[in-house]
């Protein structure tokens, strides 16, 4: 060799830097199994709900938080198999539940009907989860 030295990555490719294109795609599909994992929490622990606290869904506000927090349970616990820290898991659940606390004054004041609220947080939360995503970049690239 002339005289330069080559690292145990060069050698091993089990070793191998990750490439952009393999951290942006672990990135994303980082961000689909959060997702899926909402889904999961929302429609697992929704029916308890509605066993524990009939008419739930007569009260917007509440309900909006409710499903909110399934969500943010089902992400969470998906986050945390994955081997996240707690103050991940802390930014992402605000993240979820950022958009309906914001909307929740609108509604209050009557500026925003019930479905509004609903539809709204939930199309507001995964931007606000991506930027959480964003925040941490490398992390979530890992």
């Amino acid at each position: 060799m002339d005289g330069m030295t080559t690292s145990t990555c060069d050698k091993d490719p089990a070793h191998a830097p990750r490439s952009a294109a393999r951290k942006n795609l672990r990135f994303a599909l980082h961000y689909l199994e959060m997702v899926v994992a909402m889904f999961v929490g929302m429609f697992a622990l929704g029916p308890l709900w509605s066993w524990a606290w009939p008419g739930l869904d007569a009260l917007p506000a509440v309900d909006a938080v409710v499903m909110a927090t399934n969500m943010t349970v089902g992400m969470a616990a998906w986050m945390r198999v994955r081997r996240h820290s707690w103050p991940q898991i802390a930014e992402m659940s605000a993240a979820m539940y950022l958009p309906f606390l914001v909307l929740l004054v609108p509604y209050w004041l009557g500026v925003l009907s019930a479905h509004g609220l609903m539809m709204g947080g939930h199309v507001i939360m995964f931007p606000a989860m991506l930027a959480a995503m964003f925040w941490r970049l490398d992390e979530y690239r890992h």
